[in-house]
């Protein structure tokens, strides 16, 4: 209900808003799943909160108290005058002293009172200045404790604690990173508002990393949206990685989907950006890449280190982001996108459908495919070629080419027969129930049970293809098999081949990151998956199914099917075949 309401609210206020004040660009800014680029470090009581309330203090290794305190961005609630020590924003400032103004005034180097006037040669001069609480965020102690009195250590309460007894770390929506980033980030010259001096942004929370777990009062919202937000649910509203693993579900697919459609088609957006965690970023993106109706945009960006962390590389991402979304670089002749959904890390442009994580660090993303995938740069903005695959708006997959209803299959009884399959609702929004279940299945060398070639030993597959025709009309297989041929050993090829059957589609492709096309085989019952990887054919395939149903003609014998119905199959199966070759 709480998700349902908060759909709802979202849509409602998308409609409302008006960017007549503004003559910036607007970017929604969709908060994705376990995303470290809206996480943060621990929340660490600091050592002047402990010597305040008599708490033992951080240390080093060897017991002596930590040379500095750490300091995290918050708030003031009142004025406060400050006094800074002249010449000491760099080494070399006093070296030039003759070239500064006079200071504000002095201080005294023993009782710290302050005068206009120098007092004696110790004394120490200084700016001052007035900190409002309305200037924004400030570097300052953490200086909360837990209800007990006992300090923060972690994100929560102590090791092993319970969910109700811990810290969600990861923000609710990207504003305050957005606001931290204006806040502290240095581009070139020094400049800082590196993003909102170059547009306005409006926050999005389809599938958040963070949650409100108690609610949150609309006058609290930051995110676009009105009304409170009701209590959410760790696992179900919200999904984190630390300090406990939750993750999404087939239906939380539907509602991102829905979010990001209803978003865009509004017209007010000049691109999207998309966060989430680094390793399933670029299947999310892929997958608006295939479903979103869009002439603008869609970028995707991550993180390997958490926000506020050292080399922190999120931040940089999202504004090398916004810098590529206001630059248009992405128009072609009639204004609309002509590279397609994007992931931008570390200077580099990915395309959705070519980009992997390799590794857990800044820069480890590479592409797949062995035929391109970095379309441009940063340092300078440049696109370097243009990709030939459908995308967004010229996607076949697209929300608004999807049909409301297609035909699955389901056991009856001995017979395997069609049922009918609501794709969409009243309102043309991807149904929670239409999602497809795409399984894998891979080939590995001395993985057969036996030297059968019959299908028996494949308990894993044949149990699957009993529990989608119990549970799910729509659903198919995607075979990872050598490189780049797709094949596998006789047993699993039988398995799948009984899945084709029983109108299951299954795509092949070669194992891992190949770097080449999957020929096609007239004989196999199989759609080859061209040089996708894995992850990415069963994202296609997904959209397939939700565009063609399955395999609709189902033989009477799917163990001995007539020519006539092997060729029914195959004609159903080149329309998939087609598919997959142009996206």
């Amino acid at each position: 209900m709480a998700r349902k309401t908060l759909l709802t609210i979202t849509f409602t206020l998308v409609a409302m808003t008006t960017s007549a004040q503004s003559e910036k660009p607007i970017i929604a800014v969709f908060s994705g799943p376990t995303a470290t680029i809206q996480n943060s470090q621990p929340l660490v009581s600091s050592n002047k909160a402990r010597k305040k309330y008599g708490l033992p203090p951080l240390t080093n290794s060897d017991g002596t108290p930590l040379r500095f305190g750490s300091l995290r961005p918050q708030r003031l609630a009142a004025p406060v005058t400050v006094y800074i020590e002249a010449f000491t924003a760099h080494p070399l400032e006093r070296d030039m002293s003759d070239l500064y103004g006079a200071p504000d005034g002095y201080v005294d180097a023993r009782t710290r009172a302050f005068s206009r006037q120098r007092q004696s040669s110790n004394d120490i001069p200084v700016y001052e200045v007035t900190l409002q609480p309305d200037d924004g965020l400030y570097m300052l102690p953490y200086m909360a404790r837990q209800a007990d009195g006992k300090p923060w250590d972690g994100h929560c309460a102590f090791s092993g604690a319970p969910a109700e007894k811990c810290r969600v770390p990861f923000y609710p929506d990207a504003s305050r990173i957005f606001e931290e980033i204006d806040r502290f980030g240095l581009g070139n010259n020094a400049a800082n508002n590196l993003l909102n001096s170059k547009a306005d942004f409006h926050f999005y929370r389809p599938v958040p990393s963070g949650g409100y777990r108690k609610g949150l009062p609309a006058n609290k919202r930051t995110d676009v949206g009105e009304g409170d937000i009701p209590p959410e649910t760790w696992g179900e509203d919200f999904f984190t990685y630390t300090p406990f693993r939750q993750d999404t579900a087939m239906p939380t697919l539907a509602r991102a989907t829905n979010v990001v459609q209803q978003a865009l088609a509004s017209g007010r957006y000049a691109g999207a950006i998309w966060l989430e965690g680094s390793p399933t970023t670029e299947e999310s993106v892929y997958w608006l890449n295939l479903l979103i109706d869009t002439t603008v945009p869609i970028v995707g960006n991550s993180s390997q280190r958490t926000h506020g962390m050292l080399s922190n590389d999120g931040d940089r991402n999202i504004v090398d982001s916004v810098d590529y979304i206001v630059s248009g670089i992405w128009k072609n002749v009639r204004g609309t996108d002509k590279v397609g959904a994007v992931m931008i890390q570390e200077e580099q442009i990915f395309t959705a459908r070519e980009v992997q994580k390799g590794d857990d660090r800044p820069g480890g993303y590479v592409t797949t495919g062995g035929h391109g995938g970095i379309v441009g740069g940063l340092n300078p903005l440049t696109l370097t070629f243009i990709p030939t695959k459908k995308h967004t708006y010229t996607s076949e997959f697209n929300m608004a080419r999807l049909p409301k209803v297609v035909q699955g299959v389901r056991q009856m009884g001995d017979q395997i027969i069609p049922v009918q399959v609501a794709i969409k609702d009243g309102n043309g929004g991807l149904l929670p129930a239409a999602i497809p279940k795409v399984s894998f299945a891979k080939y590995a060398r001395y993985a057969a049970d036996s030297y059968s070639d019959k299908a028996d030993g494949e308990v894993e597959i044949l149990a699957r293809i009993e529990k989608n025709l119990q549970s799910f009309p729509l659903s198919g297989f995607v075979l990872e098999g050598n490189a780049p041929y797709g094949s596998t050993y006789e047993p699993m090829l039988a398995a799948l081949t009984r899945a084709a059957l029983r109108g299951m589609p299954v795509v092949r492709v070669g194992r891992a990151n190949h770097e080449g096309v999957t020929p096609t085989d007239p004989d196999d019952l199989f759609i080859e998956g061209n040089n996708l990887t894995a992850t990415k054919a069963r994202l296609l395939l997904m959209a397939c199914l939700m565009k063609f149903g399955s395999l609709l003609s189902v033989p009477v014998d799917p163990d001995n099917p007539t020519e006539e119905e092997l060729k029914s199959v195959r004609a159903k199966i080149a329309q998939y075949q087609a598919a997959f070759d142009a996206h």
